[in-house]
């Protein structure tokens, strides 16, 4: 079983760059550009390592290999994205993986691509990069790669042996279990379930029953034997369960307009482990937005439109336009559940601003963006 934590940090260690593993400051999947370079890469790293896994380590400083993170990115579905736009996709992962001097809810993002074993190639056209073309790391670069295309295991020594050496073991396991219960999370109800006598989940959050139902708020869930956090969320709740097998993670979010909120289930994780050491998380989309005639809805998004407008102006917003921008990610995240399309760029638009002018509200975004994700990528 493979110390994530230690994976990373045998990489960062492995000289720079190259044919077998990169890195990023950040990506950005929500734009066009940032959803291609990102599928190049992936491209790229699929072809040059055919026989063994490769690497794309996110947020890490370029120049100096300094771990600075990035925020918790919950996005199941980004196999979909690569089975859209790649010919012989490889199977890939993303994974949050803590790294202790960094702020609550900074993790780093590690994507794992497992090459089909044929060679990659983009199935249609996206931003400047065309259908049908095929990319190769070349040193660190990933470069298109027209004719005398081929495919080598030059890397699967180098490779295993990086693996090898962030293999676990139980004094990290034992050191994550106790920090995670008495450090980290002592003020939160914390709780610990070993599965298979090898993987250790652990899970804390503000408890609290209704109707017999037992939820969690602030709730953080870590699989300790990896170091990967499985699930972080400061605003939304969860309920929890487990059988001898599986662990079972019911996310619900808090959506409505004015006095209509209520608690909607938005999607079911099944983490699913097995006797040969390994597990599967499935992940279940239960969601049934809320609907709205769309007359007040569109009433809503001009004024969030005329939100924005002032904003970029500097222009003073007045008491109850405050409260209308405290509602803005809710309300125009209802706008595109509802079939308002142009919500979305209105909501990605809006981070500088909203980052810049107030950080609850920008939290409050970026949870916003992240359900979207989920919708749309089912």
């Amino acid at each position: 079983m493979i110390n994530k934590r230690l994976l990373i940090k045998n990489l960062l260690a492995h000289n720079d760059e190259n044919s077998f593993y990169d890195k990023k400051r950040v990506i950005d999947i929500s734009q066009k550009e940032g959803k291609a370079k990102f599928l190049k890469h992936v491209c790229a790293l699929a072809n040059s390592n055919p026989k063994n896994r490769s690497y794309i380590v996110i947020g890490v400083e370029d120049e100096d290999n300094e771990i600075v993170g990035v925020d918790f990115f919950d996005d199941s579905k980004i196999q979909n994205l690569v089975n859209a736009y790649l010919d012989n996709p490889p199977l890939i992962s993303y994974e949050n993986v803590l790294f202790p001097h960094l702020p609550e809810g900074r993790v780093v993002g590690l994507v794992t691509i497992t090459s089909s074993g044929k060679i990659c190639a983009l199935r249609r056209n996206i931003w400047k990069y065309y259908g049908g073309a095929v990319f190769i790391r070349e040193g660190s670069i990933s470069m298109p790669k027209n004719f005398d295309i081929s495919i080598s295991d030059r890397n699967a020594t180098t490779v295993a042996q990086i693996e090898r050496h962030a293999r676990n073991n139980i004094e990290l396991t034992l050191d994550g279990v106790i920090d995670f219960l008495n450090h980290r999370h002592r003020d939160l109800s914390s709780h610990y379930r070993v599965f298979k006598e090898q993987f250790v989940v652990c899970w804390a959050g503000n408890k609290k029953e209704v109707k017999q139902e037992v939820y969690y708020s602030r709730v953080d869930i870590e699989l300790i034997n990896e170091q990967v956090k499985l699930f972080y969320s400061s605003l939304d709740e969860v309920s929890i369960s487990s059988d001898s097998d599986s662990f079972y993670i019911t996310e619900y979010i808090y959506l409505g307009l004015d006095d209509q909120k209520r608690y909607y289930p938005l999607e079911k994780v099944t983490i699913k482990f097995s006797d040969n050491g390994t597990y599967q998380i499935f992940g279940e989309l239960i969601f049934d937005p809320p609907q709205y005639e769309r007359k007040t809805l569109h009433h809503i998004l001009n004024t969030n439109k005329s939100l924005l407008r002032k904003l970029v102006k500097g222009i003073s917003l007045k008491p109850t336009e405050i409260k209308d921008l405290q509602r803005f990610p809710a309300t125009t995240l209802i706008c595109y559940l509802n079939g308002f399309e142009e919500a979305e760029e209105l909501m990605l638009s809006s981070r500088k601003l909203l980052k810049e002018r107030d950080a609850e509200i920008y939290s409050s975004l970026k949870e916003a963006l992240r359900i979207l994700r989920k919708v749309r990528y089912n």
